[in-house]
């Protein structure tokens, strides 16, 4: 089975669609995309610079409409063989289009809607995220309850993204469980934890004015790992994700469970396929980057149907 999957926040970085609009199709889907949200994708994905990407409610649309634009390019010719999709975050909205849950409009419709709430939550407080990798899993969760901080990723591999108030995270930083090495995310704010409660009242509103249908593949969500076969709560549960941890890791042991003999990640690719080789070891994978990839992600889909 092969299993196409969704990237996050903080996967962006600057000019990361540049090889993508020299093709025809893709600048115009984008533009089109742009037209549809208000918001110039085109620039932000080839020449705006890491700050201005790093802003949530730019990070969130141009993630999701960068994924959209390599994923139609995979369903096109491929869309019959491809077993199941999950997404990592503001991924699932992403994963809820390549399902046939959303419409692509109304998946944008919502990471608009979610990108611009989240921000205005992030912006209340002074807060950010760090990637903590290696150490004893419950050593880093003592400390975090010691600071005032969040588990917000479960990324598995030995990785646990942390989220809250940037002092407590800088003295974490300072001062990590044994064996443990913390990195500071270019992440705007605390994300999938209690600061962001004011986003999901905001997305439940927008939510419910979408049409939902239901799946039309298998789809994983980041609650739990488990799959869903309906639409509605899907995105009941993408929207309640806001405010809770992704996990990820669970996820990944799904993936095992179902026999997911192959990763295509869409992109802007590679941090989940770098989690997968890490915590599904011998599973091949691809990172599409670029269309220069899709040769690799229909070899392998074509190789495991």
């Amino acid at each position: 089975m092969i299993v196409v999957v969704c990237p996050g926040q903080g996967s962006q970085t600057p000019g990361f669609l540049t090889p993508w609009l020299t093709e025809t199709r893709f600048r115009e889907q984008l533009e089109a995309i742009s037209d549809g949200v208000g918001i110039d994708l085109v620039t932000h994905g080839t020449v705006s610079d890491a700050d201005t990407i790093r802003d949530t409610a730019v990070a969130q649309p141009l993630i999701v409409a960068a994924g959209l634009l390599s994923l139609s390019a995979l369903l096109e010719t491929r869309s019959a063989r491809i077993g199941g999709v999950a997404g990592h975050s503001v991924g699932e909205v992403t994963a809820a289009a390549a399902a046939g849950i959303l419409s692509n409009d109304d998946a944008m419709t919502l990471v608009r809607e979610r990108g611009t709430a989240m921000a205005a939550a992030a912006a209340i407080t002074e807060t950010g995220m760090s990637a903590v990798v290696g150490g004893v899993e419950a050593d880093l969760l003592a400390k975090l309850d010691i600071l005032g901080l969040y588990p917000a990723n479960f990324n598995g591999g030995g990785q646990i993204v942390v989220a809250g108030e940037l002092p407590a995270l800088e003295a974490l930083k300072n001062d990590p469980p044994a064996g443990a090495r913390v990195i500071p995310l270019q992440v705007a704010g605390a994300f999938h934890t209690r600061y962001m409660q004011p986003a999901v009242e905001r997305l439940r509103e927008v939510a419910g004015g979408l049409e939902k249908h239901d799946p039309n593949m298998t789809i994983w969500t980041n609650r739990d790992g488990s799959t869903v076969a309906s639409g509605t709560e899907f995105i009941d549960l993408l929207v309640g994700q806001v405010s809770s941890p992704v996990r990820w890791d669970k996820t990944m042991d799904s993936f095992a469970e179902a026999g997911v003999t192959g990763i295509v990640e869409l992109a802007p690719a590679g941090a989940l396929v770098g989690l997968a080789k890490r915590g599904l070891k011998g599973v091949p994978t691809v990172a599409v980057k670029t269309p220069d990839d899709l040769a690799a992600a229909f070899d392998l889909i074509d190789g495991n149907s």
